[in-house]
């Protein structure tokens, strides 16, 4: 949903709230027994396949899996001391300041030394996908238009019918999504057409959103035409949405973020979260991957592919942006570029 105006959680890591917010929660297994508390990123029906086939062989073992943004699982953990196992987030950035902070354990097994040094920081964050940012429009929008495939042409597009396009573009609000702010900020790090589209967005009326599923689900249902930095992997996870929307990967480059694990230090389960990462790891990078393996491209084979995919380095780099003076730097330009009412 759009803003009114610059609010306060534009210069803070999250809103004043009693407690973090939860999107979702299921448990899976036996009612009684060990139980492995998982907190995710990852939607539950995105990685059931990978609960069931991992509970399967543990009789006796249940996993509590909950679901909140990436800011929130930052806010839980973080800020509220809230007792977890294990996290798993598409933010790569606070998952590696959870660690550099002293909240995560080292893991290291027989699993371990598949995982690529690009992919495994200090044997505390371990990558088990990699996702490319994308652009997704609406088919029936874009009836007779030829598809932007750059970032240039998606501006060119919308400045030629602003009428058309005005309240129907979104993109996430990065004051609160912490995927949407890596992909931000490595945007802007990567090419200057990143403020210009951002510009062009906010003079659009832009509707900023939370997650990748809600904006998927806007374009298909016709309530925006354009959503930009979209999870690929999301959409085109979305088979019954094939006729109603259209995933682009701009071709100038195409950022891809790794979805990462981390057991925290004040697990009560650190064997169970141990098995979890492994399992996660086996089903990412063995050869071929694991049949319930539920994204589209393994993380070897991606990484394989053309120059204009931009893979986002897992290390101390993507602490810069979170120095709290050039966080609020950032969210202050962007705010005024996209609130321009």
């Amino acid at each position: 949903m759009r803003h009114a105006g610059l609010s306060l959680c534009l210069i803070l890591w999250a809103c004043a709230v009693s407690a973090f917010e939860i999107e979702g929660r299921e448990r899976f297994g036996p009612a009684d027994g060990r139980v492995l508390r998982v907190l995710s990123t990852t939607d539950i029906d995105i990685l059931r396949p990978l609960i069931d086939s991992f509970l399967r062989a543990r009789p006796g073992v249940a996993i509590d899996y909950t679901v909140a943004s990436s800011a929130q699982v930052m806010q839980a953990i973080a800020d509220e001391g809230e007792r977890f196992d294990m996290t798993l987030s598409s933010a790569m950035d606070l998952q590696v300041k959870l660690a550099n902070d002293g909240f995560t354990r080292a893991h290291r097994s027989a699993w371990t030394p598949m995982v690529p040094d690009w992919a495994n920081w200090r044997d505390h964050v371990f990558a088990f996908s990699q996702e490319t940012a994308a652009i997704v429009i609406s088919r029936a929008a874009f009836s007779g238009i030829a598809p932007p495939r750059t970032r240039q042409e998606l501006i060119d597009v919308l400045r030629r019918d602003p009428d058309k396009f005005r309240d129907r573009v979104g993109t996430y609000d990065v004051a609160v999504s912490g995927l949407g702010y890596l992909f931000a900020t490595q945007d802007a790090r990567t090419a200057e057409s990143f403020w210009r589209l951002m510009e062009v967005l906010g003079s659009l009326r832009v509707k900023l959103y939370c997650c990748s599923g809600e904006m998927i689900e806007a374009v298909a249902n016709g309530q925006i035409d354009v959503a930009y930095n979209v999870l690929g992997s999301y959409a085109r996870a979305r088979r019954d949405l094939a006729d109603r929307i259209v995933v682009i990967e701009p071709e100038e480059y195409t950022n891809m973020m790794m979805r990462t694990a981390v057991i925290l230090k004040d697990s009560t389960e650190p064997e169970l979260a141990g098995a979890f990462t492994d399992h996660l790891i086996a089903a990412a990078w063995s050869v071929p991957p694991a049949p319930e393996y539920p994204f589209q491209d393994p993380p070897q084979s991606v990484r394989a592919l053309g120059s204009t995919l931009r893979p986002i380095q897992l290390g101390p780099g993507l602490l810069v942006f979170l120095d709290t003076l050039k966080r609020n730097r950032f969210l202050t330009e962007w705010g005024d570029a996209v609130q321009q009412d």
